[in-house]
C-alpha cells in the first residue's frame, strides 16, 4: 500500500472491507489519501465523514481516503502550506486562523453578513465556494480545491464574564476572529485569538475571559463548560469561515466515476452536519442551564451590535481591492445569494 503523509489509526472504511465490498485483491493496493482534521470527532465532522465513507465505497479499493482527528498530521494554522506540500492530502481550514492565506475568503467572516439559519447559510457557502475567483485563489496559491462542507452555527459566548447587553463586552478578554472581532470592538472588547484545542486552559488560567464558539456542539465538545460560569443564547455572531479542501494532486487521483458522485455526497454531508447540530443542541443546551448562568441576549442588544456592521464590509472590500483582489465583487455576490437564499 501506498502511504501519503503519516501515521495514526485509519477511520472510516478501511482497504480490506473495501476490498471484500468490491472484490478487490491484496495485489491491488490502494493509494491512501489522508486528512487532518484538528480536534475530536464532532458534529462538525459529519460532513467529511460523509464525503469519505461514500468515496470509499465508490472508489473500488483504488483509493482509500482516511480521515485523523486531534491534528494527527499537524497544526490547524499550517492546514493551506501542509496540503500544498503534501504533508497530507487534505484537511479541515478556517479562514480566520490564517485570513491572509486566503483573502477573499475572509468575506465570509464579516459580521452579520450571513443567515443565521443554517441550511441557507450553507446554500451561500456553497456558491461562494463555487466563484471563479475563489476557485482560482485556492487552485492558484495552495494546490487544493473545496471538498467538503463544514459551515458552523452562529457564535455564542461562555466564559466567565457574564454578557447580558452590547455594553458588557467592554474590556472583556474574548476569543474571536479578526472581522468579527470588529463588531465587538466598538463596545471595548478585546479580541484574543486562541484555537480550540487551547481553549479550556485559556478559560481555565484566565487568559481569556469568554470564548466565542458555535452554538452549542463546540462548547460541549471542546468541554468549556467545566471551566465557565456563563453562557449567552441570542448573539447569533458570524464566526470562522470553515471547510474541508483536497489537494488538486490527491483529487486526481480517485477514479473518475468516484468524482462524479462528490455533488451529491457534499448535499448529503449538508444533510448530516445540520441534523448533528440539532441533535447536538438537545445533548447540550440542557446541560448548559443547568450548569450556568445563560443569558438571553435581547434583540435590541443584538441590534446595537451589528450596527455598524456595513461600515466593515465597505472597509474590507476597499482594502481587497487596493490589494488588485476583487473585494468588492465579490462582497457584492455574497450579499445577492443572501438575498436569494432569503427570498425562498
Amino acid at each position: 500500500m501506498i502511504q501519503f503523509g503519516r501515521g495514526a489509526a485509519p477511520l472510516a472504511v478501511s482497504t480490506a472491507v473495501v476490498a471484500l465490498a468490491f472484490g478487490t485483491t491484496a495485489s491491488s493496493a490502494a493509494d491512501v489519501l489522508n486528512f487532518n482534521i484538528y480536534g475530536p470527532k464532532r458534529a462538525v465532522t459529519r460532513g467529511i465523514e460523509t464525503v469519505v465513507a461514500g468515496l470509499n465505497a465508490a472508489a473500488n479499493g483504488k483509493v482509500e481516503l482516511k480521515i485523523h482527528y486531534g491534528g494527527a498530521l499537524g497544526p490547524a494554522k499550517q492546514a493551506p502550506e501542509s496540503i500544498k506540500t503534501g504533508g497530507y492530502e487534505g484537511g479541515q481550514l478556517c479562514v480566520g486562523y490564517y485570513p491572509n492565506k486566503l483573502p477573499l475568503l475572509s468575506v465570509m467572516e464579516l459580521p452579520f453578513l450571513l443567515p443565521s439559519d443554517l441550511a441557507l447559510n450553507a446554500k451561500v457557502q456553497r456558491a461562494v465556494m463555487g466563484h471563479p475567483a475563489v476557485v482560482k485563489e485556492m487552485a492558484g496559491r495552495w494546490n487544493m480545491k473545496y471538498f467538503a462542507p463544514a459551515f458552523l452555527p452562529a457564535y455564542e459566548f461562555m466564559g466567565n464574564r457574564k454578557i447580558e447587553k452590547a455594553a458588557d463586552f467592554k474590556g472583556v478578554k474574548v476569543r474571536i476572529s479578526g472581522l468579527n472581532a470588529k463588531a465587538l470592538q466598538v463596545f471595548g472588547a478585546v479580541p484574543t485569538m486562541v484555537t480550540p484545542p487551547e481553549g479550556y486552559t485559556a478559560l481555565e488560567r484566565g487568559t481569556i475571559d469568554s470564548f466565542g464558539f458555535p452554538y452549542s456542539y463546540a462548547f460541549g465538545a471542546y468541554k468549556l463548560y467545566e471551566v465557565s460560569k456563563y453562557s449567552t443564547e441570542g448573539v447569533g455572531l458570524g464566526g470562522f469561515m470553515c471547510f474541508q479542501a483536497i489537494s488538486l494532486s490527491a483529487w486526481n487521483k480517485i477514479p473518475e466515476a468516484a468524482r462524479k458522485l462528490v455533488p451529491d455526497l457534499q448535499a448529503k454531508a449538508t444533510d448530516a452536519l445540520i441534523k448533528a447540530y440539532a441533535a447536538a443542541d438537545a445533548k447540550w443546551i440542557p446541560v448548559f442551564k443547568k450548569r450556568l448562568e445563560v443569558s438571553q441576549f435581547p434583540e435590541a442588544e443584538r441590534a446595537k451590535l451589528a450596527e455598524g456592521a456595513a461600515k466593515i464590509w465597505q472597509e474590507w472590500a476597499k482594502q481587497q481591492d487596493a490589494r488588485g483582489r476583487p473585494g468588492s465583487q465579490i462582497l457584492a455576490f455574497v450579499k445577492a445569494e443572501v438575498a436569494k437564499v432569503m427570498k425562498r
